[in-house]
């Protein structure tokens, strides 16, 4: 399942820096994952890691893009090559 980013978002940055997969960038009004690019790290940590840096805890599950753990490998695979 993607990762979305709540109106909690303090526009810090911290997330964007974090991704490996290049899934988070700003938006207009709080910083936005790009549920086609974004695995919650699977492939590569064992958490995700934008929800580890989130200093305002704005970042959950998205619910509307859900996958299963083969799936999120499987995009990561692809994303990385």
């Amino acid at each position: 399942m993607a990762l979305k980013i709540n109106s909690n978002c303090v526009f810090c940055g911290s997330c964007e820096l974090e991704c490996p997969n290049q899934a988070i960038s700003p938006g207009a009004d709080a910083y936005e994952i790009d549920p086609a690019r974004c695995t919650e790290c699977v492939g590569a940590f064992d958490e995700p890691q934008c929800r580890l840096v989130c200093p305002a805890d704005a970042i959950q599950p998205d619910t509307a893009h859900a996958e299963t753990r083969a799936q999120l490998e499987a995009k990561y695979k692809t994303l990385h090559g």
